[in-house]
């Protein structure tokens, strides 16, 4: 086994574990416990890691009202969700819906948009994503800052709902309701649209970033033309930068073609930080309060300067992915075997590699196994949003990975699975596939409640 040396104080010792599941590749990190999705990769050089804890400054302190004598962290709002990055990414991992009417909606938010009803808009739609609600523009942003009326409130019902399976066990599962409140700015347009998500887990997406266009698009089969029921397809998205449509990869209908894009955009929409990606804050014209607040630009930069918005980025693309647990025992080993069985590849695709890539030395030439495809897929009618998002219609949603599964309660001290939060465990995470999954799920419902038991034991090892 070759040994790195520890090269920092407090920081995982770099070890390449050749004798333990590399989930991540040589960036795998074996810390456990909270801290988990907060490690640098482990074969992150010495001086690398000063700019990854850089990064992790600016994602993880608050932002304050412009003016301020901090320049560097001042532009909030003047409409947003939060005031920071790690408040909905918890300590890196994911968000969660609120419990009930009364809890705080702090690490999830509802997209807004209206059905395009022409050709002309659905073009537009198609070439550069959703059309903004009128009134509120393209998600509501529930807090303000002092003269400016937040959009709304976002309250929740869930609904419980018992499945039983074949042999006598039961599940409650939940359905939730989602209703916006206390609206400042007028009523929505009548053919509004909206859509619940909760922010997800930051591990690996460097490595994710890196994945040959190439490689992902081989396993699309948008027509099915081998008959196996699963037909994921790629989304094709603006890229900002480039001024050009492009692969699809991050958010969950892989609306978001590259990391520092997505950074920008969350900063834009969540934080109401301006940058040179996304000009102007989320001000429509029914909201002149919001339009006529202070900026916290600083000439020639938008309020998020672009060596601010570099460092995030880099942090983003090096959070290391824990390393698989338990990965020999016998339950797990079974899980495994079931979970190709049963046809969960056919979309949690297990393994890929990176190229070469000489300014991005540590996400070089990695094979990893994050159990996605990137791609999307018809998830069934329950957990339709009815939202098309670029090239994704109303059903379909990008494979999200499964690495970190076995993670979340150290982490985030709840599960919150799905899109919108609904699922509590991961059981009730396939309880709720269909559509496309539909067959895999039926074949999990019926399997013997050991069988069921390695399957999530096989998840949970993740």
């Amino acid at each position: 086994m070759k040994v790195f040396p520890l090269i920092l104080t407090g920081l995982l010792c770099c070890t390449a574990f050749a004798e333990l599941p590399l989930t991540g590749g040589h960036t795998t990190t074996k810390q456990t416990g909270t801290a988990a999705f907060s490690q640098p990769a482990a074969n992150l050089p010495l001086m690398k890691r000063v700019d990854f804890s850089v990064g992790n400054s600016f994602f993880r302190n608050p932002w304050v009202i412009a003016p301020s004598s901090t320049t560097a962290r001042d532009g909030l709002g003047p409409l947003f969700n939060t005031n920071g990055c790690q408040n909905c990414h918890i300590r890196d991992g994911r968000g969660h819906a609120p419990l009930d009417a009364e809890d705080d909606a702090m690490s999830m938010l509802i997209r807004l948009s209206v059905t395009p009803k022409t050709d002309a808009e659905r073009t537009q739609q198609q070439l550069y994503g959703p059309l903004p609600e009128p009134n509120y523009g393209g998600q509501l942003q529930d807090r303000a800052i002092p003269g400016v009326d937040a959009e709304g409130r976002i309250e929740v019902e869930w609904r419980p709902r018992e499945f039983e399976y074949p042999d006598g066990q039961r599940v409650t599962l939940r359905a939730p309701d989602f209703r916006i409140t206390e609206l400042a700015y007028g009523p929505f347009h009548e053919e509004f649209e909206q859509s619940a998500r909760i922010a997800p887990q930051m591990i690996g997406l460097g490595l994710l970033e890196q994945i040959p266009e190439a490689a992902i698009l081989a396993n699309a089969d948008p027509d099915d033309a081998n008959n196996d029921g699963i037909s994921g397809r790629a989304n094709r998205v603006w890229d900002v930068s480039e001024q050009r449509t492009v692969l699809g990869r991050f958010g969950w209908k892989a609306g978001m073609p590259t990391l520092r894009q997505q950074n920008a955009g969350a900063f834009n929409g969540d934080i109401g930080i301006t940058s040179e990606l996304f000009e102007a804050d989320d001000c429509t014209t029914a909201q002149m309060d919001c339009r006529n607040a202070p900026s916290g630009d600083t000439a020639p930069e938008k309020e998020l300067q672009n060596d601010v918005l570099d460092a995030v980025t880099f942090y983003t693309q090096h959070l290391a992915v824990p390393i698989q647990r338990q990965a020999q025992s016998e339950s797990v080993l079974n899980g495994r075997a079931t979970f190709t069985e049963l046809g969960c590849e056919a979309c949690h695709v297990s393994t890929f590699s990176t190229p070469v890539m000489p300014t991005l030395p540590a996400l070089s030439e990695q094979t990893f196994h994050p159990f996605t495809d990137l791609l999307l897929h018809d998830m069934g009618e329950e957990l339709a949003d009815h939202r098309a998002e670029f090239l994704a219609d109303g059903r379909e949603w990008r494979t999200p990975p499964l690495w970190g599964l076995g993670y979340l309660m150290e982490v985030n001290d709840q599960i919150a699975l799905l899109h919108d939060g609904r699922a509590q465990s991961l059981e009730a995470a396939i309880l709720w596939h269909g559509g496309e999954a539909k067959d895999s799920r039926d074949a999990f419902v019926n399997l013997t409640a050991k069988d069921r038991q390695s399957l999530l034991d096989f998840l949970n090892s993740l």
